[in-house]
């Protein structure tokens, strides 16, 4: 997925089906410039972590 995608289901209020390494995941931040986005998996919230888009999957 490139940023600008990524940025744009951030963004919808909209739930998209993402996926990173297999499992679905919740988009809170896309940082553009840098092409990270910071993530948690649906079922850990708690667990926040920083990805290339380049490891998010739209399904």
């Amino acid at each position: 997925m490139d940023a600008q995608r990524a940025q744009e289901i951030c963004s919808s209020p909209v739930m998209a089906n993402v996926t990173c390494n297999g499992k679905r995941v919740y988009i809170e931040h896309v940082d553009q410039q840098q092409g990270t986005a910071t993530i948690h998996p649906l079922d850990e919230p708690d667990n926040k972590q920083s990805v290339s888009v380049d490891s998010l999957m739209e399904q």
